[in-house]
């Protein structure tokens, strides 16, 4: 067993470990080992106010107080760093980040590239030219209408030190923008049970030029980028963007492209391409 890597799957935004739950168990039971992990105020260390369960109250919502206020994208590297180095003692390690992910890994392989024997990006963030918010002021997100979250969005962000969103809301509008993001080819209930796997708190730092991917560190470490072919929410045109940036940046280590068809979360949801895709990369 210790000739094979063991998989660490870093999530995205308002996500956690549990989204990898159907993921793993493909992997399993193709003989592979993984590890998801819970970024600093995720998973069980998230918080979920009384005022967000039903029936809910939303002046209290956008008030109260959330322990991921005042994480950082380095407190979310040095996390995937510590599980890079306690999976790395069993033998080598492919580190897998999916959407908002991609800035945490990045981050990871810029610091302690020798952790890392494959770096794998799931329709993630990879920031090369651009930090990452600015990337959405870029044609390539032309399509993308972050406005159109605003009503699921509690209380000021500026405030709260956060950004909370009310994955709970019942507007119809909201909940069909939500799933036009990232999940418009998921049945109803498969796009409502992913959406009560979301956690209502994100932490507002996505890091700085200091933070993109840096030729020097991330850039011997070996790549391969999935692209999701259907994906809203970072679309395709912006993947096949930072890739072209990320060979530019190493022409002598270009990313490995590799293509799955569907939306943002249908990977998670159906996973058994996606975890085929992943053990054929094991075998590299």
């Amino acid at each position: 067993m210790r000739n094979l890597p063991t998989f660490i799957l870093v999530h995205g935004a308002f996500a956690n470990s549990f989204s990898f739950a159907p993921l793993q168990a493909e992997l399993a039971l193709l003989g592979h080992r993984s590890v998801a992990v819970d970024l600093p105020g995720h998973g069980f260390e998230a918080t979920f106010p009384a005022a967000y369960q039903a029936p809910q109250d939303l002046h209290a919502l956008a008030a109260e107080p959330g322990n991921i206020k005042g994480v950082t994208l380095a407190d979310n590297a040095a996390r995937v760093i510590e599980v890079l180095e306690r999976a790395k003692r069993n033998g080598p390690t492919v580190l897998v980040g999916h959407s908002r992910g991609g800035a945490a890994i990045t981050a990871a392989g810029n610091a302690r590239p020798e952790l890392i024997d494959r770096i794998a990006y799931v329709s993630a963030w990879c920031p090369v030219d651009l930090d990452v918010g600015a990337y959405y002021a870029e044609p390539e997100m032309a399509e993308v209408d972050p406005g159109a979250f605003a009503p699921a969005i509690a209380g000021n962000p500026a405030e709260l030190g956060l950004l909370r969103t009310n994955f709970r809301t019942a507007d119809p509008t909201v909940l069909a923008a939500f799933r036009q993001a990232f999940a418009a080819d998921l049945t109803d209930d498969e796009f409502r049970t992913f959406l009560n796997t979301f956690q209502p708190d994100e932490n507002l730092d996505v890091g700085t030029s200091t933070d993109r991917a840096q030729a020097a560190t991330w850039g011997r470490i070996p790549k391969t980028y999935v692209r999701l072919a259907d994906d809203a929410s970072i679309p395709l045109a912006m993947q096949d963007r930072m890739i072209r940036e990320a060979d530019a940046l190493t022409p002598g280590n270009p990313f490995e492209v590799r293509t799955l068809e569907g939306s943002h979360l249908r990977w998670l949801v159906h996973p058994k391409p996606a975890a085929e895709l992943l053990a054929n990369l094991a075998t590299r």
